[in-house]
């Protein structure tokens, strides 16, 4: 069972990405709404992907992801970003997140990210 932590401030966006990638077989999921949340269930629950939505309050996505990977530097974050975020998405990139998903997303590429990082 893979397990997947998706991180967002808007309960209706974990939702939403909840729906999606419960089209994938075998996926367990963890919940945080916002970088505090997401930096300790991670390390509590040891997901295989995360989902990190970049701006959201009392922490936000980019100091999450950093955290994270100070405490596992193998982690893989997937940043969720709106349009117009790219500054925020490249330096997220370069703080070691796999790769981005820009919102609205489309279903499949949604699908087809967090398959490629699960290797399923």
């Amino acid at each position: 069972m893979k397990k997947v932590l998706i991180v967002d401030d808007a309960a209706f966006m974990r939702l939403t990405i909840k729906e999606l990638l419960g089209k994938i077989d075998s996926i367990e999921f963890e919940e945080a709404k916002n970088g505090i949340e997401a930096v300790s269930k991670y390390i509590e629950t040891k997901p295989d992907v995360v989902t990190m939505d970049i701006t959201m309050p009392d922490m936000t996505g980019l100091e999450a992801l950093k955290l994270i990977r100070k405490a596992d530097p193998q982690a893989k974050v997937v940043m969720v970003s709106a349009m117009g975020q790219e500054s925020m998405v490249k330096e997220a990139v370069l703080n070691g997140a796999r790769t981005f998903i820009v919102k609205p997303f489309k279903e499949e590429h949604v699908i087809g990210t967090i398959k490629k990082l699960l290797e399923i």
